[in-house]
């Protein structure tokens, strides 16, 4: 008589997320149909363990005239390497990987928070825990609003107005929240040109992720988004920091360059030591240039 199979037994130690989505089995359960391209809801499952996701294969990507190198997927992908170049952890795990359409992009699922968000006593630190004295929004997971009035009050940043209907119009402002902030910067280093309020993601016990940043990382300018609160203000002293270790981290032959040279162009790369450069020596946030519309339509 033959021994009886061995079964491997559960693993009790959960995988890494990033582990999870590049080497979980992938399956379809459906559609996100709003979506411009193809999005695609998914479960992976890995040694026992499984987890929601978001699948974007490249097939089902439609060509952009100004982006004519290269894939969404691929600067999703970078999007997520340098929020964790950062330290910030803003973007949720995102892999490169096959699947049931071919190779795309995958993402761990971030459940959006039903009045979970940060309480007034803190934003986040680099490990996505408290930090006291960081600035809040004060209410809850409400991240952006349009307002009566010209000024955006107490705990919030003006954007511009925005027409409402009826020949009536609203100031839009978004929270003066620390984790915003530092949004606001990643998109500025990674060239963000489409940051709407959709993509901004309130998460359990106080996270915010941000989601959708397939056009990125042009060489040319083209930063639009709703973040705009902190234009021209001088960046924080922390945020200088971690940009001057971002600097360090792109530099010829690093892992994190050599990473980036498997997902964006040369020129990219060199564009976005630039733009690092840039915020380095002005010590700035960024202004719209006032050569296209600043803000993305439409906006969330």
């Amino acid at each position: 008589m033959s021994a009886p199979e061995r079964i491997p037994p559960r693993s009790v130690t959960p995988p890494e997320p990033s582990a999870l989505l590049a080497l979980g089995e992938l399956t379809v359960r459906g559609r996100v149909r709003e979506a411009s391209n193809a999005v695609l809801y998914c479960t992976v499952e890995y040694q026992g363990h499984s987890a929601p996701c978001v699948y974007k294969p490249v097939a089902g990507e439609r060509p952009l005239w100004d982006f004519p190198d290269g894939t969404l997927a691929q600067r999703e992908v970078a999007a997520y390497e340098i929020s964790e170049a950062t330290g910030w952890g803003l973007v949720p795990p995102t892999v490169l990987r096959d699947g049931p359409y071919g190779q795309g992009m995958c993402q761990l699922w971030v459940e959006v928070a039903d009045g979970d968000g940060p309480d007034g006593t803190g934003g986040e630190g680099r490990d996505g825990s408290p930090e006291d004295g960081a600035s809040t929004d004060g209410h809850g997971t409400e991240l952006l609003a349009l307002i009566e009035g010209d000024e955006p009050g107490p705990g919030w940043k003006a954007v511009g107005f925005a027409e409402v209907g009826e020949g009536r119009t609203a100031l839009l402002v978004h929270a003066d929240d620390v984790r915003l902030r530092r949004l606001a910067v990643l998109d500025a280093v990674i060239n963000n040109g489409d940051r709407k309020g959709g993509h901004l993601l309130p998460a359990a016990g106080g996270r915010l992720y941000a989601i959708d940043h397939g056009v990125t990382f042009n060489a040319d300018d083209k930063l639009r988004t709703l973040l705009w609160g902190w234009a021209g203000e001088p960046l924080p002293d922390d945020v200088l920091e971690v940009l001057g270790q971002l600097a360090e981290q792109l530099a010829d032959g690093g892992p994190l360059c050599v990473r980036l040279a498997e997902l964006i162009t040369t020129a990219e790369i060199e564009a976005l030591r630039a733009r690092v450069a840039v915020l380095l020596r002005t010590k700035v946030h960024p202004e719209p240039s006032g050569q296209w519309p600043a803000i993305p339509w439409p906006p969330v």
